[in-house]
């Protein structure tokens, strides 16, 4: 991540909209370090935050809105727009749906099931309408020069949008990862085998 983070930092497209968009890498990786003698995260965890890290710091370095990734897909799937942002927002309900289910299933007594399913889903669409918010935020304390960060792209429905592909992305990764996923947190719980 870091080599990642170097390159992303060099040159970007905008300095300020990188360290907007940055931002959750270069606070959410200390952040894990220092966690980690008191919470490791499973290996699934872990490959999904190197995924959405690699997502947003390659956003960050072009923008959003100018990534050579996202032009591909507009030009191959014949999109209107750079669907990049699209894609980050995927990412930013499917990553956090495995983090807080392993956080809610490892730290409370909930077990899987629809209980389970509901805090999760409620917790990534708070968490997806929290980052709306503060796109609103940074919009309204820097004015024009926000366009880079928000990457509406002049869509008028982009916040909504946003929302809707992190409630996609929360119920995709419950359904496709739930399994694997019980079965890393249950040998992260089974008592380590002594090889003496």
């Amino acid at each position: 991540m870091v080599p990642l983070a170097a390159w992303s930092a060099y040159r970007p497209h905008d300095a300020g909209t990188w360290l907007l968009e940055a931002l959750p890498v270069l606070l959410g990786l200390p952040l894990v370090l220092w966690l980690w003698p008191r919470f490791a995260w499973t290996r699934l965890a872990l490959w999904l935050m190197l995924a959405h890290g690699a997502i947003l710091l390659v956003g960050a370095h072009y923008t959003y809105a100018l990534t050579p990734p996202g032009f591909w897909l507009q030009d191959l799937l014949g999109f209107s727009r750079n669907p990049y942002d699209r894609l980050g927002h995927l990412a930013q309900g499917f990553v956090p749906a495995i983090l807080a289910r392993e956080v809610l299933l490892r730290q409370t007594p909930l077990r899987p099931g629809f209980w389970l399913g509901l805090l999760v889903t409620a917790f990534c669409l708070a968490f997806s309408a929290f980052y709306e918010l503060i796109e609103w935020w940074v919009a309204l304390a820097i004015g024009a020069d926000a366009d880079a960060f928000l990457a509406t792209q002049g869509d008028v429905w982009d916040t909504q949008w946003d929302m809707f592909l992190a409630l996609v992305g929360a119920l995709l990764a419950q359904l496709t990862l739930s399994r694997r996923h019980d079965r890393e947190i249950a040998a992260l719980a089974a008592p380590k085998m002594d090889h003496h």
